[in-house]
């Protein structure tokens, strides 16, 4: 490789002061746009001397004087980027949380929800941890699962120490606070009424002296159970519910994935419009002010009086464009599916999430009577027995009674979730009625095909397990807490596509809600997603009885 040009000229002479300057880091051009004015002043220790009293010009080698180098420009050293402190919700000191027992069984993670507030548990709260540890249930595996968070907060550094211990200490950043726990024995005076042995009296005693040593600071019981509420209110304590494992506060605010459009939706969004057909559907591809409310997979639909009703579904959401695709109707009985069609608009909708192959995870809330599972185990014996999509049906549930329990079944995991599809055996004698082409004979024949596709699973043995090319259905999925949905969802494979229904009006778990139950969590978590959807459907189809029945009690 050949070596560089000598330079034809002596270079000017620095001096000694600008070595250092030059060494020293270079500023961010955000800092030099910021103080243009220092920028243009040239730093004195960057001067170059080149023609001083002191020392002669350089010249070249023809005796002329050399062109002096422009003077450096430099900006000031910007400051050191400092990191970003969260600024407390409120003013004043922290809260003192103090968490019942229920809410960490409820939560595992719930100590860690408290953002800059901190949090003490009173010792009776970890005897009753302990006392609920043992066992393969939910409640159980949370419970283990706070003792290892509490191991780890009070491994290193004494718990007994009046400072606390830091919960971001185990990496959780979001908790601000520290963790107090109850060391000493605390001399309360309840009322006469209240029973010292029970737990939640103890609890309540510890909540009162917290608050007499601490007057200057808020003290907050916390706690799933609502006479437990009741009973500190009613002694002047402040006590709230646990919200943080609510996915919304009002349950009318949940997406329903179906969007009515205005009467004027043509003349703002008609302008710019373009349109053309593929495969027998019609697309729309919009511009306007309604795009920014849209989703994938949402339904649109506008009817008016005298016009041509508008039934479509967003396919993509491109910036400030959407595109809509019209859908088939499932209300012609050329398109019926396994012998059913839809009776009404929501039910158009929910058939063509369920026949389309690219959605692989739909959600279907509605009241009692509305189609639900009917039109989702048609649309899965079609694509399994006509169209050969999946494998298999694959049908599970929660079994939590409505009564009282009644008790330990015979049989196997299917004989012993039978007692619980009574409504997957009322759904399948409907669809073998609308077999009306065959005897007695071909129907028998056919029920009996389709009762060995169709598999009938239990929650309790689900962990590690995979589903390939199976239609899963999770019926009366309002009952499954987010864990449990997480833990459902997760088990789908390449090929799956998974159904949940539900009602939330009829949610039979405790401690549940409408705003924290696990299929209130998904369809919030999973809208928008271009392989999902989800259809709230409004009218039942079941019986002027069922129908009337619904609306008045």
């Amino acid at each position: 490789m050949p070596l560089p040009k000598p330079p034809a000229t002596r270079a000017a002479i620095l001096p000694t002061t600008a070595y250092d300057t030059q060494a020293a880091p270079k500023t961010r051009r955000a800092a030099a746009k910021a103080a243009p004015a220092q920028a243009e002043e040239p730093h004195p220790a960057l001067e170059l001397r080149t023609e001083s009293a002191d020392l002669p010009a350089a010249r070249g080698s023809g005796g002329l004087p050399v062109k002096a180098p422009s003077r450096a420009k430099a900006a000031p050293a910007a400051p050191a980027p400092q990191p970003k402190v969260r600024k407390p919700r409120g003013s004043g000191p922290a809260k003192l949380f103090v968490l019942d027992t229920n809410v960490l069984m409820h939560d595992p993670m719930s100590i860690f929800r408290f953002d800059e507030h901190d949090i003490y548990l009173p010792m009776i709260t970890l005897e009753e941890l302990d006392g609920h540890k043992k066992g393969m249930s939910e409640v159980a595996r949370n419970v283990r699962q706070v003792s290892r968070e509490l191991d780890a907060l009070a491994s290193e550094g004494g718990p007994d120490s009046q400072e606390g211990v830091p919960l971001a200490k185990t990496g959780h950043k979001e908790a601000g606070g520290k963790l107090f726990f109850q060391t000493t024995f605390l001399d309360v005076s309840l009322p006469a009424g209240l029973p010292q042995g029970k737990a939640d009296n103890q609890i309540l005693g510890v909540v009162q002296s917290l608050r007499e040593q601490h007057p200057k600071r808020e003290v907050v019981l916390v706690s799933k159970d609502i006479n437990m509420r009741v009973k500190a209110r009613a002694l002047g304590l402040a006590a709230e519910d646990y919200f943080n494992d609510k996915t919304l506060e009002d349950g009318d605010l949940l997406y329903t994935g179906v969007l009515q459009l205005p009467a004027d939706f043509w003349e703002r969004h008609g302008k710019t419009m373009e349109s053309w057909s593929q495969a027998g559907y019609t697309y729309y591809r919009i511009t306007g002010p309604l795009v920014p409310a849209l989703m994938v997979n949402q339904f649109v639909y506008l009817e008016a009086p005298g016009e041509a009703p508008l039934y479509a579904r967003v396919t993509e959401i491109t910036g400030k464009t959407a595109v809509l695709k019209t859908l088939r109707d499932y209300a012609s009985a050329k398109n019926a599916v396994w012998g059913v069609t839809a009776r009404n608009r929501e039910q158009n909708f929910a058939l063509n999430l369920l026949m389309d192959p690219e959605v692989d995870f739909i959600t279907l809330t509605g009241t009692a009577g509305t189609g639900k599972t009917l039109m989702t185990l048609a649309a899965a014996l079609s694509q399994v027995m006509e169209d050969r999509r999946y494998s298999e049906v694959i049908v599970t549930r929660v079994t939590v009674p409505v009564g009282e329990d009644i008790g330990f079944l015979p049989g196997n995991e299917e004989e012993k979730m039978s007692p619980w599809m009574g409504a997957l055996d009322d759904n399948l004698e409907v669809l073998a009625r609308s077999d009306t082409s065959a005897g007695e004979w071909g129907r028998a024949a056919t029920n009996d095909l389709v009762r060995s596709k169709i598999k009938i699973k239990s929650l309790n043995f689900m962990r590690g397990r995979t589903f390939m090319n199976k239609f899963v259905l999770i019926d009366e999925a309002q009952n499954l807490t987010p864990k449990q949905m997480k833990t459902l969802i997760t088990r789908a494979g390449p090929g799956t596509k998974i159904v949940c229904l539900g009602n939330l009006a009829q949610i039979d778990t405790p401690y549940l809600t409408e705003g924290s139950s696990g299929l209130t969590y998904v369809v919030d978590r999973f809208k928008g997603w271009p392989h999902s959807g989800h259809v709230t459907l409004a009218r039942g189809e079941r019986s002027r009885l069922a129908d009337f029945a619904s609306d008045v009690l």
